[in-house]
């Protein structure tokens, strides 16, 4: 009787845990599909050509997206707020990162 009970405790927790694991994942993969547009429209707000390409916009974009989500989530905004802040963190990394490096010796 007692090995029955662990074993379904064990279930239990194992549910439990696979259930709270799959809703970090999918929150994860929306915030990275967001992030495609959010790297698009960073790109738009910030004055003057930026000299990287379309896989860093759309990296920088994924990673200001799960950088927002995460700030907003922990300052506890509502869904709104968190979609400006995650843009504007991507905007902030692509003008930190995108800066031309002119000048730089080459090898």
């Amino acid at each position: 009787m007692g090995v029955l009970f662990f074993v379904l405790l064990a279930i239990v927790v194992l549910v439990v845990v696979g259930a709270a694991a799959l809703g970090l994942v999918v929150s994860l993969l929306w915030w990275a599909l967001i992030g495609l547009v959010i790297g698009a429209l960073a790109r738009f707000v910030l004055p003057g050509p930026r000299p990287i390409g379309v896989l860093r916009t759309i990296l920088f974009g994924i990673a200001g997206a799960l950088l927002g989500g995460i700030i907003a989530n922990a300052i506890d905004v509502g869904s709104i707020l968190e979609f400006v802040i995650a843009i504007l963190v991507a905007a902030v990394l692509i003008a930190v990162f995108g800066i031309e490096r002119r000048g730089a010796p080459t090898a």
